[in-house]
């Protein structure tokens, strides 16, 4: 769950986003690496010029100022990662569920005694978990009826 935004960013954060995705706008234009960095450097200068700005409500209005700008000047095809949501490899590689275990041949798993003498153990300590969590509650609530 931590990766759930909870809603109040602050004012710094938001402008960090700002400058991260407005760089990767950048880098979508497919400059060559040094006339990017050139666009990087007077990115990060039109920033710096605007650091130390006291007033909330400047600084706020030159955020929405920006995000409007970054909005307007977005490429229409930007650059994604491979393994990113949107990428030539997104779920590629897709991690088999453990029940997957379960069908292993008898021979497989002597292979590998430890990992599956454990394995059984926390299945076993799984379902009286289960079973004292939704069954009990259910013939408990049932008799209070």
């Amino acid at each position: 769950m931590a990766e759930l935004p909870s809603g109040l960013i602050s004012h710094t954060r938001k402008v960090c986003n700002l400058y991260k995705r407005a760089l990767r706008t950048l880098e979508s234009f497919n400059y060559k690496r040094h006339e990017y960095r050139y666009e990087a450097i007077l990115l990060r200068q039109r920033f710096e010029k605007n650091r130390y700005i006291p007033d909330a409500r400047i600084a706020k209005k030159l955020l929405l100022e920006g995000e409007e700008e970054l909005f307007k000047k977005s490429h229409w095809e930007p650059l994604k990662f491979p393994d990113s949501p949107g990428g030539i490899a997104h779920g590629r590689f897709v991690e088999p569920p453990d029940a997957v275990l379960d069908f292993w041949d008898p021979i497989e798993k002597a292979q590998y005694p430890k990992y599956f003498g454990q394995r059984e153990k926390l299945k076993i300590e799984y379902e009286k978990l289960y079973k004292k969590l939704y069954l009990d509650n259910k013939e408990t609530s049932k008799s209070n009826k």
